[in-house]
């Protein structure tokens, strides 16, 4: 089946869902959930390889001198860059006195860095016996395993069940899928993420406030879902469209809970350290690596950083892109993504446009806008489905070079 949307099915309710969930192999029927896993162990075998062949060619590059070096073996390879900062807070916690260089500045510390990832790994820890290097992995890798399986539900409800499978296997095989085996926190949020997404385009507000929650203090990003779900009311008032009395009141809590996990945050480091700034000043540290002493102003970082490093130019481009990316979103064929999941990447792109300071690291800040891998351009037909995986695969040793080897991603 291969037509390109489906308007709206509940693939969660029996009987038709039930023959969602699987699929014909020559005459057998055969769970999707057991074909996106085993793709998805195939596209670890894939990143793994080829990380290891980095790791072999590549023995004294950039990511040996990355924070807290370990050595030069596969495993302090696979812990480099950020890694090493969730193992310090699975081993160490947080500060309760933010480090200063020699002019005052709170430098580099652990609180850019949400704690349940490393909760996670160091319970893995103490029931194995584990070190955080393997045991940060694995919980990585099953949790990019369930990411998968989540988002293909997402787009099952949206789309027809192949291209629901597909953008979950161009997903498993994405240019920056090995993120989802490393010990970033990245597939974590994701899982966690894409449930609650689930829950949305199911308007279950109520059932998604506990993934939002969890996703909330283990990644940034998940304000974009209260912003979509508060877009989402908007819209129907618009469209003179009735919201149950039920959805007001389970909506507006969901997004109250949303962002009030989003400040509770920001509020722990400052009473933890007692400084008032304590976390933004810990995440302006990265970007003084750019800039020097900077002050942080909403939908800035764009033009801040491009500015600084282009001038004028610099800020045309930020502007030109972002038409760009305005037309996009509102071009006729993104309507194949519903109301739900139009408005979260809208609202993510937006939000990553408000904080985010745009260095090599806002490639993995996209992973959120996975659900768009089931869009009929990448998927409708065999032949772009074929096309999708072979650049997935092709990019993916591009991108372990450029953002695991010589950059942090």
């Amino acid at each position: 089946m291969t037509s390109d949307v489906r308007t709206d099915v509940r693939a969660d309710h029996g009987g038709v869902g039930s023959r969602l969930l699987r699929l014909q192999l020559r005459g057998h029927a055969v769970p999707v959930t057991a074909v996106l896993l085993l793709g998805y162990v195939l596209a670890r075998a894939l990143s793994t390889s080829l990380l290891a062949l980095f790791w072999r060619a590549f023995p004294d590059g950039p990511w040996s001198t990355a924070y807290f070096h370990g050595g030069a073996g596969l495993l302090s390879f696979l812990g480099s860059w950020d890694t090493r900062w969730y193992q310090q807070v699975a081993l160490h916690g947080y500060p309760t006195t933010l480090p200063l260089d020699a002019a005052g500045n709170v430098t580099y510390n652990t609180w850019a860095f949400f704690p349940v990832f490393p909760a996670i790994s160091r319970g893995l820890m103490a029931v194995t016996g584990l070190p955080f290097e393997v045991a940060g992995m694995l919980v990585a890798g099953v949790f990019g395993a369930a990411a998968m399986i989540a988002l293909h539900r997402v787009l099952l409800v949206r789309f027809a069940p192949t291209q629901a499978l597909w953008g979950g296997l161009l997903f498993a095989f994405g240019p920056l899928s090995f993120l989802l085996q490393v010990a970033y926190a990245e597939s974590t949020f994701l899982f966690f993420l894409f449930v609650a997404l689930w829950f949305v385009q199911h308007k279950r507000y109520l059932a998604m406030i506990p993934f939002a929650l969890v996703a909330s203090f283990t990644h940034p990003g998940t304000l974009a879902l209260a912003a979509a779900i508060g877009v989402q009311g908007l819209h129907r008032l618009w469209r003179r469209h009735p919201i149950p009395h039920r959805e007001w009141i389970t909506g507006v809590a969901a997004i109250a809970v949303i962002v009030g996990a989003a400040l509770l945050w920001p509020v722990l480091a400052s009473a933890v350290t007692a400084t008032p700034s304590a976390y933004f000043d810990t995440e302006l540290a990265w970007w003084r690596a750019y800039f020097g002493p900077v002050i942080f102003v909403p939908f800035s970082p764009f033009f801040l950083l491009y500015g600084h490093l282009w001038g004028v130019w610099g800020i045309i481009v930020v502007v030109v892109v972002g038409v760009a990316v305005i037309f996009w979103l509102t071009r006729h064929s993104m309507r194949v993504f519903g109301a739900d999941l139009w408005t979260f990447a809208a609202s993510y792109i937006a939000y990553l446009f408000a904080v985010f300071l745009p260095t090599q690291s806002l490639l993995r800040m996209l992973l959120p806008l996975s659900p768009l891998f089931g869009h009929p351009v990448v998927s409708r037909t065999r032949t772009r489905r074929i096309l999708s995986l072979a650049v997935g695969i092709a990019l993916q040793p591009v991108m372990i070079y450029l953002l695991w080897v010589m950059n942090p991603p």
